[in-house]
């Protein structure tokens, strides 16, 4: 193209929120490197309708663009690198590893598939980001990795055991973040709650951020991805009952409201240990609302234990609702089990989304009248403290402000907000 702009680099980033944070990342090293006309393809293996859809987007891309290097990453990358190698529209796999390593994006001559075993891997490093290409909020990873086997997850397989950012590091990264204008960071890991115990000194997550916020006093808000509900540690609560920088809005990893699912899942926790934190966390801080994940169908699952998950929505004030059909994943004890039928567990999955969302109907009621402040995702919408989607009637705050407002109603699954 000689005179123009050499082709872009485009990223397609399939799954959680740490893939979104390690596409920027990825965006950087191959900027740095001076790569052109490809697309990277970051994949995630939680669900076969995840590794479908990579797939599918495989195609299309090689289809809209047929002269652009195909770099295929992530998590069912590093799973099956075989599977993706093999296709034709495939330049390159990167491994889970190799995609974060500068080395993997220069030039030079570059092994088609550069797939190390995942579970070698002891450390985790901060990678500095500069920006999140326009994004209102950062991510930050703290963590990376989980010992843990649920039955019904192969994720271990392709992030490895757990391992923590050192302190100095996310320091280091948060500040540089803050000084380029961002006002709300996510902390993202695969298993967030276990950080620390690799760490000199073995901090616990809730410590390991009260260090944080008195180190960086300009950060604004404060979220965390995901965690486990039973192993929220004592400076952890602390923060929920006393620091308005940590954001009153807790996602748990649930997955399921029924003790012997709970078991066969292999989870940490029983039904009691959800409804006791939920309570506890209401009781320091009456206004936090909780997200959750859960999976509808898993094997062996009766209708009587279906419906225990059900009503737990209700028993625990459930808002922001992940729900997933059981997709049984090759590898893991689960899929090996007797497996309940693919239509009642979509039947049950919608069951539940109709419960996510008369209760978070009654949410977004609870929130007219009062004052919220929304940082500024898009011209005229943002999100407040407690993740809500707003739609405010003036939009001349510019992107990643916060904006404080009154709630006049709600529309669509969003606040309606007046900017004070």
């Amino acid at each position: 193209m000689s005179g123009g702009l050499a082709p872009a680099v485009d990223i397609l980033t399939f799954g959680c929120r740490l893939n979104a944070y390690e596409s920027e990342v990825m965006r950087g090293h191959a900027q740095a490197a001076g790569l052109s006309d490809a697309i990277i393809v970051n994949t995630c293996a939680v669900t076969a309708e995840a590794e479908r859809q990579a797939r599918q987007a495989i195609r299309r891309a090689r289809r809209d663009r047929p002269d652009a290097q195909i770099i295929v990453t992530g998590c069912a990358a590093q799973i099956d690198p075989a599977a993706f190698a093999a296709m034709p529209e495939v330049s390159r796999v990167l491994g889970n590893a190799e995609k974060l390593n500068a080395e993997s994006w220069g030039g030079g001559t570059q092994a088609r598939v550069s797939v190390n075993d995942i579970m070698s891997v002891t450390e985790t490093a901060s990678h500095l980001t500069a920006g999140f290409d326009g994004k209102a909020r950062a991510f930050i990873q703290v963590q990376n990795g989980c010992d843990h086997r649920c039955t019904f997850c192969i994720i271990p397989y392709g992030r490895g055991p757990a391992r923590s950012v050192p302190m100095g590091a996310i320091v280091a990264e948060t500040r540089a973040l803050v000084a380029v204008g961002f006002r709300e960071v996510v902390m993202t890991g695969v298993d967030l709650t276990s950080y620390g115990p690799d760490l000199p000194g073995q901090p616990t997550l809730g410590q390991m951020i009260r260090r944080l916020l008195a180190a960086v006093p300009e950060l604004e808000r404060l979220r965390l991805s995901s965690i486990d509900p039973v192993e929220i540690d004592d400076d952890l609560w602390r923060l929920i009952a006393e620091e308005p920088r940590l954001m009153p809005h807790l996602h748990l990893s649930i997955q399921a409201g029924d003790d012997m699912v709970l078991k066969r899942m292999k989870r940490r926790h029983l039904r009691v240990d959800v409804q006791t934190t939920c309570e506890r966390a209401r009781a320091l801080r009456p206004d936090i609302v909780f997200g959750a994940d859960l999976i509808a169908g898993f094997p062996t699952e009766t209708e009587d234990m279906h419906l225990n998950t059900l009503n737990l929505l209700d028993e625990c004030g459930l808002t922001w609702l992940h729900i997933f059909p059981y997709s049984a994943r090759k590898g893991t004890p689960a899929a090996r089990m007797p497996q309940v039928p693919m239509e009642r567990r979509k039947a049950r999955a919608a069951e539940l989304r109709t419960a996510g969302e008369r209760r978070l109907d009654l949410f977004l009621a609870g929130q007219v009248g009062r004052d919220i402040a929304a940082l500024i995702e898009k011209p005229g919408e943002g999100r407040s403290e407690h993740y809500a989607p707003v739609h405010l009637a003036d939009d001349r705050a510019p992107v990643g402000s916060v904006v404080r407002a009154r709630v006049t109603g709600i529309a669509d699954g969003a606040l309606l907000a007046q900017p004070l």
